[in-house]
């Protein structure tokens, strides 16, 4: 090969390395985190250490590329008494399944959700009172068949005990092509963080705000977190099948940092009814 030529391969060589890198570190940047305490990583102020758990996160900012900062979404105002369902920033709805957005008066009183998978029944009930926007944004999902025939992309066995889902992706980057803030936050303790009961069903988020949207995760062991993901139900049959999961175990983090369940489980059917 020609010496001109080798160093154009090189060069070509050393971009496609360089691409990759960015596109790993993008994908990264964008998953949604539940932040949870963990033993033996990273320590930070007070003497413990962090893991993400995660869907789409558009508030960072790839620093190696300009093209790739996220465009702000337009804010909702919400009426009182109403929902604020807001648009997703244009890198973020890249990756969201658009249905449209629910109506903004929100539900009242106790909600059914069952959840049929390919590993047996999960029901929940879920609060439509203390988490009003989140259960009025389930029931319109579920009555777009928004769940169906989606895998429960993470489990975290470390530290926090959560197995993570509603993602038509799989990725941990999807959800609708909107998002909404937290309502129904427990309370924090002196460290700042909550404990998310076993059997407890909350949403996760990213940093950036009013990113609440599909994706949730169900507790099943008493977990750390810090205080800021809605609680919306509570899981009341079907945990032997969370757990079943979870005792198998979770499969080494891929590029983006994905910890899938080595034991699948895909949501077939999502329900949500009024009890």
């Amino acid at each position: 090969m020609a010496g001109k030529d080798r160093k154009r391969e090189l060069a070509r060589l050393r971009y496609e390395r360089q691409q990759q890198r960015r596109a790993i570190r993008h994908a990264r940047a964008r998953r949604m985190k539940i932040i949870g305490t963990v033993v033996a990583v990273v320590v930070v102020a007070g003497g413990s250490g962090a893991i993400a758990f995660a869907m789409n996160n558009p508030a960072k900012k790839d620093k190696t590329s300009a093209a790739s900062t996220p465009t702000a979404a337009p804010s909702v105002t919400a009426k009182p008494g109403e929902c604020a369902y807001q648009p997703l920033s244009a890198d973020a709805a890249a990756s969201a399944k658009d249905v449209g957005k629910p109506p903004v008066k929100p539900v009242k009183g106790t909600y059914k959700m069952t959840i049929d998978t390919s590993l047996g029944t999960i029901a929940a009930k879920l609060d439509g009172d203390k988490a009003a926007c989140t259960v009025n944004s389930f029931k319109y999902l579920a009555s777009k068949k928004f769940f169906n025939n989606t895998k429960c992309h993470r489990l975290v066995t470390e530290g926090i005990k959560v197995l993570q889902c509603g993602d038509p992706t799989g990725t941990g980057m999807g959800g609708p092509a909107y998002g909404f803030g937290n309502e129904n936050v427990p309370k924090a303790g002196k460290s700042g963080q909550a404990t998310y009961k076993r059997g407890v069903i909350a949403m996760a988020h990213s940093s950036a705000p009013n990113s609440n949207g599909s994706q949730f995760f169900i507790v099943y062991g008493d977990s750390p977190l810090p205080a800021d993901y809605t609680v919306f139900g509570e899981i009341t049959k079907g945990m032997d099948v969370v757990d079943s999961v979870a005792k198998a175990g979770a499969a080494a983090a891929d590029q983006s940092g994905n910890t899938a369940p080595k034991k699948k489980i895909e949501i077939k059917d999502l329900t949500v009814a009024k009890m």
